[in-house]
């Protein structure tokens, strides 16, 4: 029995409201549908159960995965052989006062947004179209359609690896273009406060319908990604920069540089991590030797930690 077993076994005793997934495919928890098996999943219900297992890890040495939506990710092939924390239990979500939302970082945007509009509340529409939870929203500062998180989010939890709470307040988030003070990782954000403003619930959701239209036009939401695939270089766009290089529509294996927005790079079938990966590579080249610019990995790449 190694570590990971002593830890599901110790899970198990003390967390039981934690439900615990064995060899679950990581492709049914990633929006690219891509990655092998975790050899132990947990899914804590709330913030305090999930204190719990970061406790237990502490003991036992093991770094988790940490997952919300999985939508800005890639998963290995291989899977991994250590632990990922699914945060979907983290799911509260409250109006407080007249303007303030509070919510957990497993809510989705798409829900997010769309409970601000039925509370007269904007701020949040560009939001609504984004694929992951608040809590990846935070760490990466998304954004879309010239809003950010940032513009809304006032103050943030987390907590660390040792499963200490940590709150962090304005500015001391350090938000930026894709950025927060969680991007270097250590750290795991379980609630944000929004601070909205109020508007006309029917102005809100026609913006809403309008930039879905918007987005439904230009990405290929008809296959399976995680998104933008590189940030946006200073003074350029990265999908003006892939298609000028002649890759829109290039292919290695089931991974495709998205013939309908060059900044995406789409699984048309079957794609692997290996798949994505070469293909990265080869644009990142291409793009460096016909542009001169160097593109810079949204997409997270998981690792395993823990040694096969």
């Amino acid at each position: 029995m190694d570590r990971i077993d002593r830890l599901a076994e110790q899970l198990e005793q003390i967390c039981p409201r934690v439900e615990l997934l064995r060899d679950e495919p990581l492709s049914r928890h990633t929006t690219f549908r891509i990655g092998g098996p975790a050899r132990l999943m947990a899914v804590p219900p709330a913030a305090g159960q999930l204190q719990k297992v970061l406790v237990l890890c502490r003991r036992w040495e093991i770094t988790p995965i940490v997952l919300g939506n999985g939508s800005n990710v890639l998963a290995p092939d291989e899977g991994v052989n250590g632990l990922v924390i699914q945060l979907s239990g983290l799911n509260g979500l409250a109006r407080m006062g007249d303007t303030t939302l509070l919510c957990d970082s497993g809510v989705p945007l798409a829900r997010l947004a769309l409970f601000a509009q039925q509370n007269g509340l904007t701020g949040l529409e560009f939001a609504h179209g984004i694929p992951g939870t608040l809590g990846g929203g935070v760490f990466m500062n998304a954004g879309a359609y010239g809003g950010e998180l940032k513009d809304v989010v006032t103050e943030s939890r987390c907590l660390t690896m040792d499963g200490e709470e940590q709150s962090l307040r304005g500015t001391e988030q350090q938000f930026s273009y894709r950025h927060s003070a969680y991007s270097s990782g250590g750290k795991i954000v379980i609630f944000a406060q929004l601070e909205l403003k109020k508007g006309d619930p029917e102005e809100i959701r026609a913006k809403m319908a309008e930039l879905a239209a918007r987005r439904r036009e230009k990405q290929p939401l008809e296959y399976p990604s995680a998104g933008s695939t590189f940030k946006r270089p200073e003074g350029h766009f990265a999908a003006a920069l892939i298609e000028q290089s002649g890759l829109k529509g290039y292919t290695i294996g089931g991974a495709q540089v998205s013939e309908k927005h060059a900044g995406f790079l789409v699984n048309r079938g079957g794609a692997t991590c290996s798949d994505v990966l070469r293909l990265v590579e080869h644009v990142r080249e291409t793009v460096r030797q016909r542009t001169g610019v160097e593109l810079e990995l949204e997409v997270r790449v998981l690792k395993d930690t823990e040694s096969k």
